[in-house]
């Protein structure tokens, strides 16, 4: 898989071309020029005018001086590239790093085609682009967010599967003589990650620097050291040596160094650590021996939350790579597609639960995040889990199921929810959630479904969002659909007072 990002010195031609053909077009237009009427006046062809506009085309030092005389315009001013103040933004946006960082073959955007779209309507692309920065800024978006919501973007439209990363899978573990039917160990990996990649791994170093303690692993690259921290668990280091292989087998070097991560420099490093992690998750839970499980579980005529949990302890694996592994296999293999993926972490006694990871395939579902400073709805599954794992003596797991109808949207979900205590965090707890909009196809495939098996909760997004009545969970006062309220009344109130005077 080959994802590189726009090549330097090509988008900056571009850009000189593309600020010649933005000044052109706008000068043009402020002289209530066509440009027939400017071919007419300088001379020079409307096709050759109309490719120096878009960007295409670059004039000659002869060319720009007739330009310049006959639109009176100083010379400098048109070789410049310096943007008027309406147009400043597309000039920062096409200098930013962000766009020379981000693979825009990867949504389908050839490079042309920005180009084309900017100069048609340099004007409407300048609005969008003011409204996008304005937007990043009321919501405090990073360079990390902004990268992070790039990729889950790309995840949401390939329906979060990827046919080559399988097929690589597949080959490597015939390569390496892995039995796909067999739950994969930690040491099945590590012996290839030394015998055929040359792994130092070093579980004790790390254990040793108390401010690391949040770590799983770090890769030294210099030496092919992997240290790993002491305690994590068979499945974690399961996975790590996993995602050390993808690396290495995928012949993959823009890498991440740490997981979890710390800091990263590039668009391309997210990606990679996707591209490692999606690896991982399909080595340790092989797609066809998962199909025909889950068509049994599917099969069943009552639900049996037991036979999920078999499932699960089948492989040596988290309930979150479980979890993400359904939202690869159900969207493309059961042609379940709308559902979401939830991860939220919580600090104990803080009324605050963060929503820290989510995944919407097909289409953007009924919860989501970005809530500046609300509380999320206390109903959710995916909240409750976590209450009843902090509830409980041993505080190992917790597990739950429900309809959760959304009273904003009258869209009904079911979902399953897992929660546990986080190994590297003192008294912080996660849940992960998986949740399948309640459709016709669904209940066909869902043989174990009946409304009366499962708990129905009506929910709504955050609590000052909510107009749920009566609600025992509610932590905050509904004061954002107060407002609203309070605006439509008024509304109301001065049509009423412009009628009677009609």
């Amino acid at each position: 898989m080959n994802y590189e990002s726009f090549n330097k010195n090509t988008l900056e031609e571009e850009y000189i071309r593309l600020v010649f053909g933005l000044k052109l077009k706008q000068i043009r237009t402020d002289k209530n020029l066509s440009l027939f009427g400017l071919a007419k006046l300088t001379g020079l062809s409307k096709s050759y005018l109309n490719e120096i506009e878009k960007g295409k085309k670059y004039p000659k030092t002869d060319k720009i001086v007739i330009l310049s005389e006959k639109l009176e315009v100083p010379y400098d001013h048109l070789v410049s590239l310096k943007l008027d103040k309406n147009l400043a933004p597309i000039g920062e946006i096409l200098q930013s790093k962000i766009l020379k960082e981000i693979p825009l073959d990867l949504f389908g955007i050839k490079e042309n085609n920005l180009i084309d779209i900017i100069a048609n309507a340099p004007a409407k692309v300048n609005a969008f682009i003011s409204t996008i920065i304005k937007i990043s800024q009321n919501y405090n978006l990073t360079r990390e967010s902004f990268f992070l919501a790039a990729l889950r973007s790309y995840q949401e439209a390939h329906n979060n599967y990827f046919e080559d990363i399988e097929t690589k899978v597949t080959n490597f573990t015939k390569a390496y003589q892995i039995n796909p039917k067999k739950p994969i160990t930690s040491k099945d990996l590590e012996d290839i990650l030394i015998e055929e990649y040359g792994y130092t791994i070093d579980s004790e170093e790390l254990s040793k620097h108390q401010k690391l303690s949040e770590l799983r692993n770090i890769y030294i690259p210099k030496n092919k050291t992997l240290l790993i921290y002491n305690d994590i668990n068979e499945a974690q280091k399961t996975f790590i040596f996993a995602k050390e292989l993808a690396y290495n087998y995928l012949q993959i070097e823009n890498r991440l160094y740490t997981f979890p991560w710390i800091k990263f420099e590039s668009f391309d490093e997210v990606l990679n650590n996707f591209i490692a992690s999606y690896f991982a998750g399909a080595l340790i839970i092989p797609k066809e021996d998962l199909i025909q499980k889950l068509t049994h579980l599917f099969s069943l005529k009552t639900w049996q939350p037991l036979q999920l949990h078999k499932i699960i302890r089948n492989y040596n694996c988290s309930n979150e790579t479980f979890y993400q592994r359904l939202t690869n296999v159900l969207p493309k293999h059961f042609n379940i597609k709308n559902l979401f993926f939830l991860r939220f972490t919580h600090k104990e006694g803080s009324p605050v639960h963060r929503l820290s990871k989510e995944l919407h395939i097909t289409q953007q579902q009924s919860p989501h995040a970005n809530r500046n400073n609300e509380h999320y709805c206390r109903r959710w599954i995916a909240i409750k889990t976590i209450q009843d794992l902090e509830k409980s003596e041993e505080k190992k797991s917790a597990h739950g199921i429900q309809i959760s109808s959304y009273e904003d949207s009258q869209k009904e979900y079911l979902v399953l929810s897992a929660a546990t205590a986080d190994p590297f965090k003192d008294k912080i707890n996660r849940s992960v959630s998986i949740g399948m909009l309640l459709s016709p196809h669904l209940k066909r495939k869902l043989h174990f479904f009946n409304e009366d098996t499962f708990t129905k909760q009506t929910v709504g997004i955050t609590c000052e969002t909510c107009a749920v009545q009566n609600c025992n969970e509610r932590i905050a006062k509904p004061y954002i659909l107060m407002k609203l309220s309070r605006n439509k009344e008024i509304e109301k109130t001065i049509e009423n007072i412009i009628q009677s005077y009609m």
